[in-house]
């Protein structure tokens, strides 16, 4: 690994931005050491799939935008966002050819950020799993520990982030798959309100509504930041979420003055979690207690079996759509060409109708409105951010026979996050704890649709009052603060 810039570890994005703002460390210089860490520990983690060094240099050669992120280095996920000339193979053989005609425009908002895209990250085949172990590229390890998974379907960013190598990555969320790696990595992650972040010019929602994109971050100053460059409507978009009163970097540090706190301890599904994830949960609960807030026990209205067929039937129809055209020759997917789950997943979906599919639409409304009202008392919602910690490698298997079990894993694994995928609602999730054998462990806040706000006044009360950012990975360098 190169010496020059040995302090890059030490910053956020933001901090990165302002050194180089200050002129006190070049662009350049910025991003070769990111280069030098990819280089240096991605063999052993398999995060970075795609190299754009290339693209990156010439990038800054000719000019980054004056924007808030300027110069910063960042990782994008190799699924959901375009970026032109290079392929979004969606981690599958069958999309391996799928070159982006033009930027999408969430890509176009980062650049104008000044961010610097010098490679993509892992991910699952089609985002279809909360792990990161495609056949198509082979599995990201957590720099925790390499036998247990990164979590998915953003494993790679959040690999790449826990490890040093950037300290902020795209990441989107289907089902979790922003917010079960940043807590299986140790980071801070946050899925938007439905309609806060655009999809334009290539769809008007993603996966019936129930997907979003974003990042995950050290720092939730970074997050907010990011959010900050991306927000806001698309050209022709069928919806928006209600815009913020103002940027969200001014709600990190912002008094949310004493708000009522729910927290819950079981999943909806009745499935068990672990102790130490129920702990860290009544820990936090203490912890926002002793912050001045009203914390009390309260379980939200949600039926979470129902909840979870609801969502198997969207994601289903959504995998047929998905394997119904070749990027290059048209032609729907074979089965030798995707893994067993995705193929049984798409059969399942030819199973659906219209009725069932407009059945599950409504469900999840429904499930809105209960949440819409269980907010009428509680400003947000604590829960633990899984069941476990972070699982081994190869149990959650793409290639099962048994595409039922498959997904009956999933859901023993990750019972409290596709609920807010189902609601719309803004979910973070936050590094507060580990394990006796120095695992991340995490919880959940969620918030009122639209209201990403709350989430980012309490997190920052949280980052204070229990800081994560000195917890780094035994092979991750740390040098101090990200400030």
């Amino acid at each position: 690994m190169s010496a020059a810039f040995a302090e890059y570890e030490s910053y956020d994005a933001l901090g990165l931005a302002e050194l180089i703002r200050r002129r006190e460390v070049g662009a350049e210089e910025v991003l070769e050491a990111a280069i030098a860490r990819v280089e240096a520990l991605n063999p052993r983690l398999n995060a970075v799939v795609m190299r754009l060094y290339d693209l990156a240099r010439a990038a800054l050669a000719a000019g980054v935008p004056e924007g808030p992120l300027a110069g910063v280095p960042y990782l994008l996920k190799d699924i959901s966002s375009h970026l032109a000339g290079t392929p979004t193979t969606r981690a599958s053989r069958f999309f391996a050819e799928a070159l982006a005609a033009e930027d999408s425009e969430h890509v176009r908002r980062l650049k104008r950020a000044g961010l610097v895209i010098f490679g993509k990250t892992n991910t699952c085949e089609l985002g279809l799993s909360v792990t990161c172990e495609p056949r198509f590229y082979g599995p990201t390890r957590n720099p925790w520990d390499e036998g247990r998974t990164s979590g998915g379907s953003s494993g790679g960013a959040a690999a790449a982030v826990a490890a040093g190598m950037v300290p902020a990555a795209h990441a989107t969320d289907g089902f979790g798959s922003i917010r079960v790696p940043a807590a299986c990595c140790g980071l801070v992650g946050l899925k938007p309100s439905r309609g806060r972040n655009t999809f334009a010019p290539y769809l008007g929602e993603g996966a019936g509504g129930i997907s979003a994109e974003h990042a995950v971050t050290r720092s939730v100053r970074d997050c907010a930041a990011l959010l900050d460059a991306v927000a806001g409507p698309g050209e022709g978009d069928p919806y928006v979420a209600p815009a913020p009163a103002r940027p969200y970097r001014e709600e990190v540090g912002a008094d949310p003055g004493r708000l009522s706190i729910a927290f819950t301890r079981g999943a909806p599904s009745r499935r068990s979690v672990a102790p130490e994830c129920v702990r860290l949960v009544e820990e936090t609960a203490r912890l926002l207690a002793g912050l001045g807030h009203r914390v009390e026990e309260a379980d939200p209205p949600i039926d979470g079996p129902a909840a979870w067929a609801t969502f198997a039937t969207i994601m289903a129809a959504n995998t047929v759509v998905n394997l119904s055209r070749h990027p290059r020759e048209g032609r729907p997917a074979r089965a030798d060409e995707v893994e067993r789950v995705t193929w049984a997943t798409k059969e399942l979906g030819e199973r659906v109708s219209g009725a069932d599919y407009l059945r599950a639409t409504q469900a999840a409304h429904k499930l809105g409105r209960d949440m819409a009202r269980f907010h009428r008392a509680h400003d947000l919602l604590l829960t633990p951010a899984l069941a476990s910690p972070p699982v081994k490698l190869g149990w959650l298997d793409m290639m099962m026979d048994d595409v039922r079990a498959y997904w009956d894993r999933i859901e023993a694994f990750t019972p409290f996050s596709v609920w807010f995928n189902l609601t719309g609602q803004p979910a973070m999730v936050l590094p507060l704890g580990e394990t006796e054998n120095g695992l991340p462990l995490a919880v959940q806040l969620v918030a009122r649709y639209g209201d990403e706000a709350a989430l980012f006044r309490v997190a920052a009360q949280l980052e204070v009052a229990k800081p994560w950012r000195d917890r780094r990975p035994a092979r991750s360098p740390r040098r101090g603060s990200v400030s």
